[in-house]
């Protein structure tokens, strides 16, 4: 019976083997398990990421409860036009983060590079934007710590308005840099010419990140940019 067994075991083998993909880990059966296990696995990452952000904005609306004035002082000290131009260069890198998703898909790796690469040029800009801005603040002393500077009788209160900008857009220019670095590995993928209909996992879990990294900012703009203003305009 052994020896009969065992070429029908090397043959399902060798079948199995002749259906593996390159990408397929062993430890999984297919690669539509894989892709699932690995969407899971995002998910559950992007939801503690929700949580760990969530904390940050209740800290903000508690503290704008008790000093809406404060908050509206602070406000008007960031640069609404900066940060419009960022909440734009977000969403278009969103668009082309969906683009490169939807390439890869298709079995388009000059696609789905290209689109990475454009991502990457616009988060770049967004970094670049958001550098200039922290410049400004260095240049004004308004950057909590010892050295801070405000006039007005509601200082203290203003720099716990500005230690939240710098924590939460701090936290999230960060969340882009490491994105930043694993678009450039997607699009390292791409030019090797390693997606293709039945493989473009990385990409998709890539998208699933820069979106949410994409819709904390569309959060921050409003709280931080336009909100307290607009109290304080009205």
């Amino acid at each position: 019976m052994s020896e009969v067994a065992a070429p029908a075991h090397a043959v399902g083998h060798g079948h199995d083997a002749l259906h593996h993909h390159a990408a397929q880990q062993h430890h999984f059966e297919s690669l539509d398990q894989q892709h699932e296990a690995s969407t899971l696995g995002m998910w559950f990452f992007l939801v503690q990421e929700v949580m760990f952000f969530g904390g940050l904005f209740t800290a903000y609306m508690v503290y704008r409860i008790w000093y809406p004035e404060a908050w509206a002082e602070g406000s008007r000290e960031l640069d609404i036009l900066l940060g419009g131009i960022n909440t734009v260069v977000l969403i278009g890198s969103s668009l082309t983060m969906a683009l490169a998703v939807r390439s890869a898909q298709v079995g388009s790796n000059k696609g789905a590079f290209r689109w990475t690469m454009l991502t990457m040029i616009l988060g770049l800009t967004f970094l670049v934007i958001k550098f200039f801005e922290y410049e400004h603040k260095f240049e004004l002393n308004h950057v909590p710590g010892a050295n801070f500077v405000f006039e007005g009788p509601h200082a203290n209160q203003v720099e716990i308005f500005l230690s939240l900008y710098f924590a939460m857009t701090g936290l999230h220019a960060l969340h882009m840099i490491i994105g930043f670095g694993i678009l450039a590995w997607v699009a390292w993928l791409a030019h090797n010419e390693r997606f293709s209909r039945e493989w473009s996992t990385p990409v998709e879990m890539t998208g699933l990140y820069w979106h949410f990294v994409d819709i904390v900012w569309i959060f921050l703009f409003p709280l931080l940019y336009l909100v307290d203003r607009a109290g304080q305009l009205g």
